[in-house]
């Protein structure tokens, strides 16, 4: 067998590598394909008269032959060179519209300051001198002035180089006067809305005594009016009560909505306050529809300013979860809908991210849909340490780590759990449904108040697991009860012993933790519950959004209807609720881009023997009693 023997190829030394080698590149000659000469040519080119002059001896020639025998006339088609359209891309042409102010200070010392006049302005001043004979002096000198400044420009001497930034330019870009704009804007804007931030913050409201008076003027005279126009007619007083949820019922008023035309139309997917300025407020946007999709907005709020955000962070997916630190308040956790994190530093203006996940190889591949800053203790039980954890659609539990760039590593691993199914008499033979994925989509999760190892975390398929933070693999238990995506998990800041969820099944679920089974189910209409909260003053009350209703329920009065049902924008699905610090306020949030602010009026909370009680640890059924 002959085997051909392959060339060993030498390597090359370092010495040759080292050698310079000249490379030249040369143009090839031209190779023309096609050459079709135009039958036109234009009149400015040299050989136009020569073209032309040969035309006109042509013409001659065929008026020579009309005589003749041998000249016949005919008509001949030809083919006409195709018309070509050349376009050429260019720059567009900007058109800028550009002022100045000018003051009657600018107006007369530039020209005083001219030791002499232009030729141009002697010729205006000698005009309006004739024009006006036998004016004063100081006339005179006035319509100099007015004459003077039509100079033409060309006429007017150079300025030196520090004259050529007008003065008031540099008062407009100073940063003196932006920040003082931003002051008197907040001035303003408190001004407008200072009932509605008196009655927020539960202090006087002032009165403009002038202003009162002339209502009250307004008021007297349109009861005179009334009180003339009703004389000399029969009327019928009604005996028929007012009904009694007229007064004493609870009932929201709106204060004031946190929306401008930035936000507008984008939904709203997580609200935040800052755990050190209770005036700081973070505001998600983003779309959960993936046919929908726009780029997300994070904005910080302050109640110095309710018309526009302090802070406006863009993002290139939209926004599912925010959160700030609270040993680090100016850091804002951001989760997003492609799976990433970004932590912004508030104290910037530059939307520019402070750490970001883009660089991290264990990044989330769906969307983050909440985020939580929690406090561990070490492991020696020194002080505590601020740790951020995320749940993504992916099924992992996240702990991120703060370094030089933003990391991960996984607490938990929700795995799908097969539906327990009543086998019949004829499936005895049947082999079970395999899992499409075994791993389960988080959708939200919530921490113990008082022992942060510990958490729930609620699934798409409607189970919520109990989990540990030591423990990676374990579930400590599994509460089934929910035939849908479990939206939001609560546990009660007073009684820890219970907690709440609520689903796409339309229900809200009071669960104790050492039950795997529900003890109350809360329905009130067919309807979405995308959020719950528990109120801060009480153990038995908790508020829950529908779509576009608002309901409280309050289980120290009723455990089958709400106190109280509203509807809060009917244009738009509401989306988030979170109750305002240290009032009686809640933010509601809807999917046009606003977060309403309503006062809760008349809800009478339980006494504090009550909540006395659920704070030291009832169980379930004292809970309910």
């Amino acid at each position: 067998v002959q085997v051909r023997q392959e060339e060993e190829k030498e390597a090359l030394t370092e010495a040759e590598l080292d050698q310079r080698v000249d490379i030249y590149l040369l143009e090839t000659e031209t190779l023309w394909m096609l050459d079709m000469p135009s039958a036109l040519m234009s009149e400015e080119a040299e050989d136009a008269d020569r073209v032309l002059q040969r035309n006109k001896t042509y013409v001659d020639l065929c008026k020579s032959k009309e005589g003749s025998n041998r000249f016949v006339e005919r008509m001949v088609q030809t083919l006409d060179g195709a018309a070509k359209n050349k376009e050429v891309q260019c720059e567009t042409i900007t058109l800028e519209d550009k002022g100045m102010m000018v003051t009657p200070w600018d107006l007369d010392n530039p020209l005083d300051a001219q030791t002499e006049p232009p030729s141009g302005a002697e010729g205006s001043r000698a005009t309006t001198g004739d024009s006006s004979k036998g004016a004063t002096s100081a006339e005179h000198e006035q319509s100099f002035t007015t004459s003077s400044l039509m100079i033409p420009e060309s006429a007017v001497p150079a300025r030196s180089h520090k004259e050529e930034k007008c003065p008031s330019e540099v008062v407009l870009t100073s940063e003196k006067l932006q920040q003082d704009l931003v002051v008197m804007e907040r001035i303003l804007t408190e001004n407008i809305f200072q009932p509605k931030l008196a009655a927020y913050q539960q202090i006087p409201v002032l009165i403009d005594t002038a202003a009162a008076m002339e209502e009250a003027e307004e008021e007297e005279h349109a009861k005179e009016k009334r009180e003339e126009g009703q004389k000399g007619k029969e009327f019928i007083v009604s005996d028929v009560p007012k009904p009694p949820e007229a007064a004493g019922a609870p009932r929201l008023e709106l204060l004031w909505s946190y929306t401008c035309d930035l936000t507008r139309g984008h939904r709203v997917s997580s609200i935040a306050w800052n755990k050190v300025n209770p005036d700081l407020l973070a505001i998600g946007y983003g779309e959960f529809d993936s046919k929908d999709q726009k780029k997300g907005l994070a904005c910080c709020w302050s109640l110095k300013n309710l018309m526009w955000p302090e802070r406006v962070f863009h993002c290139e997916h939209g926004v599912t979860a925010v959160g700030f630190s609270r040993t680090i308040p100016y850091l804002l956790a951001v989760g997003m809908s492609n799976g990433s994190v970004t932590i912004y530093d508030v104290r910037s203006r530059n939307d520019v991210a402070f750490l970001d996940s883009s660089a991290s190889l264990n990044k989330h591949t769906g969307p983050v849909w909440q985020l939580r800053w929690v406090e561990h203790r070490g492991a020696t039980g020194g002080d505590k340490k601020e740790k951020l954890m995320c749940i993504s659609a992916d099924g992992r539990v996240t702990e991120w780590l703060l370094q030089q760039r933003l990391d991960c590593i996984d607490l938990m691993t929700l795995k799908r759990t097969e539906r327990e199914k009543k086998k019949l008499p004829g499936d005895k033979g049947k082999k079970s449904e395999a899992l499409i994925s075994q791993q389960a989509a988080g959708m939200c999760f919530d921490f113990h108040p008082e022992d942060p190892d510990i958490y729930l975390a609620g699934t798409d398929e409607g189970h919520i697991l109990q989990c540990s933070c030591s423990s990676k693999e374990q579930v400590l238990r599994t509460y089934r009860g929910h035939k849908g995506p479990v939206y939001k998990v609560a546990w009660n800041p007073s009684s820890t012993d219970m907690f709440l969820s609520c689903s796409a099944d339309w229900s809200t679920k009071l669960w104790h933790q050492e039950s795997q089974t529900p003890l109350l189910t809360f329905t009130s209409v067919t309807a979405f519950v995308h959020d719950i909260v528990w109120s801060p003053k009480s153990a038995f009350i908790f508020t829950a959004v529908k779509e576009s209703r608002v309901e409280i329920w309050d289980l120290s009065v009723s455990i089958f209807n709400p106190v109280m049902s509203h509807t809060a924008n009917p244009e738009a699905n509401l989306t988030s609720i979170l109750h305002a610090r240290n009032n009686n306020c809640l933010l509601v949030g809807d999917s046009q881009g606003g977060v309403g602010v309503w006062e809760l009026l008349d809800l009478d909370v339980p006494g504090s023997a009550k909540v006395g009680r659920a704070r030291r640890g009832c169980s379930g059924s004292s809970l309910l009693r």
